[in-house]
């Protein structure tokens, strides 16, 4: 089986987008041939679309934006619809991970929905995604094994999307949140991101909180 996993992602590197696929990639079976496509390095040109459309399956990783899709994939899913609908003369199965900044990953059942009325009207056949909440805090736990701690969680899930991709199949939608009390996330989302983010650029605490 040929697959294409598509980094969604506005971030060129270290984005959380590309943490789930380095821990979804060993899972998928060896004997599928794997490419990769990274659309916030460069924009993808036709030869890289029609190659889209001789895929058996597409696997997308993005994060939420505004509830919906970042608007550079928007753009790139309206111009893959356009190849497929001329070129395509197989179902392929489109797969998604989602993740969100917000701690519930319930969170990103509306892009999920978008995905879904998108393989609806090109014709394809939509798999299955997983939307995961805090999706920043990934990083700060990356060494922990996965489905282990605040990972648990998501190696199940991960392990739940490979099973439906080696087979070729679809499956539930599932959303999720980190095995992470949600205080203790919102203490280091606040004391070692936000207000660290805010004195390298200059600001106080009490310039965040300030209404304009």
């Amino acid at each position: 089986m040929k697959i294409a996993i598509i980094d969604g992602s506005p971030k060129s590197k270290d984005s959380a987008s590309s943490f789930f696929i380095k821990k979804l990639e060993p899972m998928i079976s060896s004997e599928n041939e794997i490419s990769h496509y990274n659309i916030s390095k460069k924009p993808l040109v036709s030869e890289q679309y029609q190659e889209l459309c001789r895929m058996d399956a597409l696997i997308f990783a993005f994060p939420l934006y505004i509830d919906a899709i970042p608007s550079h994939l928007f753009r790139m899913l309206a111009t893959l619809e356009e190849y497929i609908k001329k070129e395509c003369q197989k179902t392929i199965y489109v797969y998604a991970i989602i993740n969100n900044g917000f701690y519930e990953g319930k969170q990103n059942h509306i892009a999920i929905k978008i995905l879904q009325n998108w393989c609806m009207r090109t014709g394809l056949q939509f798999g299955q995604a997983i939307g995961q909440g805090a999706g920043e805090m990934m990083h700060f736990v990356e060494k922990v094994p996965l489905g282990h701690g605040p990972l648990k969680n998501l190696g199940e899930n991960l392990n739940h999307l490979a099973d439906t991709i080696n087979s070729h199949n679809t499956g539930a939608t599932i959303v999720f949140s980190p095995n992470f009390p949600r205080f203790a996330w919102k203490f280091n989302a606040v004391h070692f991101f936000w207000n660290q983010s805010a004195k390298k650029n200059g600001l106080r605490k009490k310039d965040i909180l300030r209404r304009l």
